[in-house]
């Protein structure tokens, strides 16, 4: 059983450390109330505006760690709770007036620039409206009231720029998501994939020991001297088997087509079945040596196991391989589906090759046969069908 994913992690490592300061560089904009507060000749009235100030500040940069720590945990800010935040915002820069007077306006930048990162679009952008009007309306009402003529833009510009952020911090967010699921998904391939071979290995391994057993059973009442080799083939494929699945857990086992012909012309020969094998494999790539070993195994295997045949044949091409038998054929017309088969055409499609189970002689539905067929290479060193 896995255990569910943790809180999800940014992308780059230092979105960490220095997230924070995309919110905390607009606190540049409080130089001008604070300077009011400074001023002011009545100490209650600077240590209100100060204190204000200060309030808003800190509280705009934990606004937006806390809404950033949300995103990356793929977890919705909660409208509600935003609201509340923005009017919190809003209560401490009116709180501020004593202190600051008329320039206390300047915290709108933060109101709209939180409004953007927190609330819907939409309720987003009437809070940035109200925010960037805010200062020459209430400059005509109130008397006194003097704003800076940048205010407005300042308002349009944070709000603009935390309106990237905001995407920014999303994107991170799903692209951090992208990767755990591309991480799950490897890991649950890995595992398929060492199933398969498992599968594959102890399958075949694990037929040839039984036919084996079988045979010895037999001369041991016939012929115990000619038992006594049998059991120590027994024994032998017991080992080897072991030490494939050792190395299979360790790292996939490598298979190629020489030991592989060895073992099917020793399985075959133990079941009673003729066999008809090439003497020697002409030079192949790797991979595709890998491929036919795969495929031999697997049609040799499905011989031993299920056919009933009398005589198997194995024939080796530079782009493919065949295992054909006289046995009792498919159980239908499209080849069984197993899970040995079912790996043999994954470790095809890795080389465009095309893995074909037929019944070998349609004149009365019996027989078996299993081909795979990796695409010809052209003289440019790229393949053809």
């Amino acid at each position: 059983m896995t255990s569910p994913p943790g809180p999800a992690r940014p992308v780059n490592r230092h979105w960490r450390f220095t997230g924070w300061l995309l919110a905390a560089v607009w606190l540049f904009f409080l130089n001008i109330p604070l300077g009011t507060a400074l001023h002011q000749p009545q100490l209650w009235r600077r240590l209100v505006g100060i204190a204000a100030l200060v309030a808003i500040a800190v509280a705009y940069v934990l606004i937006f760690e806390w809404a950033r720590g949300r995103r990356q945990r793929h977890r919705p800010v909660p409208p509600g709770r935003a609201r509340l935040l923005i009017a919190v915002l809003l209560a401490l820069g009116l709180a501020g007036i004593p202190g600051t007077g008329g320039d206390w306006l300047t915290t709108l930048v933060f109101v709209g620039a939180a409004a953007v990162f927190l609330l819907p679009s939409a309720e987003a952008l009437v809070v940035v409206v109200l925010a960037a009007a805010a200062p020459p309306v209430t400059a005509r009402l109130v008397p006194g009231w003097e704003h800076e003529s940048t205010l407005v833009f300042a308002v349009l510009l944070a709000s603009f720029a935390m309106f990237g952020v905001s995407r920014l911090a999303q994107r991170n967010g799903e692209l951090q998501a992208a990767q755990q699921e591309i991480r799950r998904l490897a890991v649950a391939e890995e595992r398929a994939r060492a199933a398969r071979d498992l599968h594959d290995i102890l399958g075949h391994s694990l037929t040839v020991v039984a036919v084996k057993a079988e045979l010895a059973g037999r001369l041991l009442e016939l012929d115990p001297a000619r038992a006594a080799p049998e059991v120590a083939d027994i024994e032998r494929l017991a080992r080897e088997a072991l030490a494939d699945v050792r190395s299979t857990v360790g790292a996939y086992r490598g298979v190629d087509l020489a030991s592989e012909l060895a073992g099917a012309r020793s399985a075959l020969t133990a079941a009673g079945v003729v066999a008809e094998l090439p003497e020697s494999v002409p030079p192949l790539p790797a991979d595709r040596d890998e491929l036919f070993g795969w495929a031999v195994r697997e049609g040799v295997t499905n011989v031993v196991r299920h056919s009933g045949a009398r005589h198997c044949v194995i024939r080796v091409e530079p782009s493919a391989v065949e295992v054909r038998d006289d046995g009792r054929g498919p159980a239908d017309q499209h080849g069984p589906a197993g899970h040995g088969l079912a790996g043999l055409r994954e470790r095809a499609r890795r080389l465009d090759a095309t893995v074909t189970v037929t019944v070998a002689r349609p004149d009365d539905g019996r027989g078996f046969l299993l081909r795979v067929t990796v695409p010809a290479a052209d003289p440019d060193g790229g393949t053809r069908p």
